[in-house]
């Protein structure tokens, strides 16, 4: 049956004799099988018995098989099969119910699953599944990884915004380093994309009275003000609220401010000392500090809710801050006071948008780990986001949260004032243990090979409070990236699974330059399906790199 329904599929694509590589990558296509030109390359040329460069319809069934017939999904398909050809309706429930954790409505998934990835119609008609159909799903969206629930807004968005991880990037205007480096539109563009809701922009005076963007007092490029403002109009309120915050300095009080609405609001906004005129920022916007600054009260007047002041001490910011300032505090600073003073960090975190940024010393645009703020409930940690490695992946993994909206609602314990939270000492928690069968490697990235024979090894991270922190490691499987199996099982004790994040990374073993990255996937510990799943993997910049992928098998219990 399924020998009929594949030559029905091909032999019209044969009818003109042998087929060369890029006719065998379409037909691939054709049968919905999602691969890899330069995996597809190797086995055409492995497959090529008379090294023509051209196939016959029995080797591209050859080519066919070794792509979908994985080992490790025919021993899940021959479990529940009963005749190890076919599966009733009835074995794919049981398998949804005791497998992938899907105890609700699992006959009416099953019908769903049947009729959306069962490619024979004479099988899908009697409500069974083929294991042509059982791979198709298997390797379909409903088995990532990543919770179809947190792909939506499910969050409850009414708290006050210092109740949110928010977001966030520095500089968001530079494209590399911080002094000499260009400016350019795509730094916009690129963390908006990405579901940045705290942008910096730098304002200055320009020619003709035109104000430009930059990196003031350094030689980094310049970029016009309205081009800036026109890129955010345009991709900003792709998933948001068409509301934005101005963060910034300002003159005098809200009831001042209440009480001018309807006057003149034009006032004096040029430095005396330095001659250059400012504009404030947003949380789309922010702007630099300057001495003896004075702001045009216009814009002045649009800081409501985010009120920039300058950071004092966490006694005077009880006694004298109000609810609608926030302050910005570099690394260096906010890291010594949560070793020395966690409590009233975590303190000042609930009441107060606190936002942290990277020391001036990073002229790199290196980033610093955010997550060591997170623990202390900073709502905007500022990353250099055109900066890719770790910090970025645990900022894009940390997001993928909530829909991808940019907000994240804080844990209770950094939201509540009775909590006595500390990261570096949990005394009461809920751990949850989490245990990972990585069962095998799907069309593995290559980097600097056209062949697919890397040796390739995986590293499981926990990223969360420090007594969370943990790395585990795969043996290395040699000579395999199309399909290595591990079937190896790794367990974790997670205290605080709320701020934990989980991070998968394929390596290629270099015994003389050292291993090389080939990708990574982050996400938060929460938002992890359990049973068989895939892992999707992406590259340093962050881009997709499918169909490269993990199979994995994940349970948790708390």
């Amino acid at each position: 049956m399924e020998m009929r329904w594949f030559l029905s599929k091909i032999q019209d694509d044969f009818r003109g004799g042998k087929i060369n590589l890029e006719k065998t990558q379409r037909l691939l296509e054709k049968l919905d099988i999602r691969c890899s030109y330069i995996h597809v390359k190797q086995i055409f040329k492995d497959n090529d018995r008379l090294k023509q460069g051209r196939i016959t319809i029995e080797e591209f069934r050859a080519i066919y098989r070794i792509i979908t017939h994985r080992e490790e999904i025919i021993e899940i398909f021959n479990t529940y099969s009963e005749n190890r050809k076919i599966l009733l309706e009835n074995n794919l429930v049981q398998f949804l119910t005791q497998e992938q954790y899907t105890a609700e409505m699992s006959k009416t998934i099953a019908f769903e699953i049947i009729q959306k990835y069962e490619p024979i119609e004479e099988v899908r008609k009697a409500r069974q599944m083929s294991f042509e159909g059982f791979t198709r799903y298997m390797d379909s969206p409903e088995c990532l990884l990543f919770k179809n629930e947190c792909r939506k807004v499910y969050q409850d968005m009414t708290h006050p915004l210092n109740d949110y991880f928010i977001s966030s990037s520095h500089n968001t205007y530079l494209v590399s380093d911080q002094l000499v480096g260009p400016s350019d539109l795509w730094g916009y563009v690129s963390a908006l994309v990405k579901g940045c809701r705290c942008l910096e922009i730098d304002c200055w005076d320009g020619a003709q009275n035109e104000p430009v963007v930059y990196h003031g007092y350094t030689l980094t490029s310049k970029l016009l003000f309205k081009t800036v403002i026109q890129a955010i109009h345009k991709y900003a309120f792709m998933a948001l609220k068409f509301k934005v915050l101005v963060k910034n300095k300002k003159i005098g009080t809200l009831k001042e401010t209440h009480e001018r609405k309807g006057s003149d609001k034009r006032g004096d906004n040029q430095d005396k000392e330095t001659g250059v005129k400012k504009l404030p920022g947003v949380m789309l916007f922010k702007k630099k500090k300057t001495r003896k600054l004075k702001i045009a009260l216009a814009l002045s007047d649009l800081v409501i809710y985010t009120k920039a002041e300058k950071f004092k001490s966490f006694q005077h910011s009880r006694l004298y801050q109000q609810f609608n300032e926030n302050n910005s505090i570099g690394e260096t600073q906010a890291r010594k006071l949560s070793k020395l003073r966690v409590h009233e960090f975590i303190f000042h975190t609930r009441r107060f948008i606190t936002r942290i940024y990277p020391k001036a010393t990073r002229a790199d645009s290196s980033n610093f780990n955010p997550q060591e703020f997170w623990n202390i409930g900073c709502q905007m940690v500022a990353l250099n986001f055109q900066t890719p490695g770790l910090p970025m992946d645990l900022q894009n993994g940390k997001f993928l949260d909530n829909g991808g909206s940019g907000y994240i609602l804080k844990p209770h314990f950094l939201r509540e004032s009775e909590s006595y939270f500390n990261p570096s000492n949990i005394k009461e928690s809920m751990p949850i243990t989490l245990t990972i069968r990585l069962i095998s490697g799907i069309q593995l990235p290559l980097t600097h090979s056209s062949s697919n024979k890397g040796d390739t090894l995986v590293i499981i991270e926990v990223f969360g409070v420090p007594n969370d922190q943990m790395k585990q490691q795969t043996r290395v499987i040699k000579k395999n990236a199309f399909s290595p199996r591990w079937n190896e099982t790794f367990t974790f004790i997670i205290h605080v699974p709320e701020l934990a994040l989980i991070r998968f990374v394929v390596e290629s073993q270099g015994l003389i330059a050292g291993n090389e990255f080939l990708g990574q996937y982050t996400l938060p510990l929460l938002c992890m399906n359990k049973g068989y799943r895939r892992v999707p993997l992406f590259s340093r910049m962050g881009e997709s790199l499918e169909p490269a992928s993990l199979f994995v098998y994940v349970w948790y219990v708390r």
